[in-house]
């Protein structure tokens, strides 16, 4: 078997590729790093959200996700409150502002999904679908790690 040609190979090439097209997106089309971008993607998807919440849905380490956080917090894109829940816990949510910059990075999002995947006909893009929540449901039973993928 030839590395190049196994399935998690191209996977991660596939990734390296998206993402460097991606970075250069975020920057010019909604004026935020990638980073910052998946953050407040998520958190306008999913809000409220926790540190912990928004580093699984962004797939950021929790780490990255904090920064990334605290920065959107200081662009005034999103709002940080005490959690009801959790006494030491942060809720996450967009500002105003937040979300008007949350409609753009959608925007992103869309027209980057369709370029990677508008070499698929419908049928071939739903197919591909159902077989990476496949792949991604066997890839949780397997190390016991719960990663919601309904993004």
């Amino acid at each position: 078997m030839r590395l190049d040609r196994t399935m998690t190979y191209r996977l991660h090439l596939l990734h390296k590729l998206s993402d460097r097209e991606s970075q250069r997106a975020y920057l010019e089309d909604a004026g935020l790093p990638m980073s910052e971008g998946r953050c407040l993607s998520a958190i306008g998807s999913f809000a409220p959200l926790s540190i912990n919440d928004l580093a699984q849905r962004a797939n950021l380490n929790k780490g990255q996700a904090s920064r990334a956080a605290q920065t959107l917090v200081e662009k005034a894109l999103v709002q940080k409150e005490a959690s009801e829940t959790d006494g030491r816990g942060v809720v996450l949510t967009l500002t105003r502002k937040g979300a008007q910059v949350w409609e753009r990075v959608m925007q992103v999002v869309a027209r980057r999904n369709a370029e990677i995947f508008g070499c698929l006909s419908t049928t071939e893009q739903k197919q591909l679908s159902e077989m990476f929540d496949r792949m991604i449901a066997y890839a949780q039973a397997g190390t016991g790690e719960a990663i919601d993928d309904s993004e």
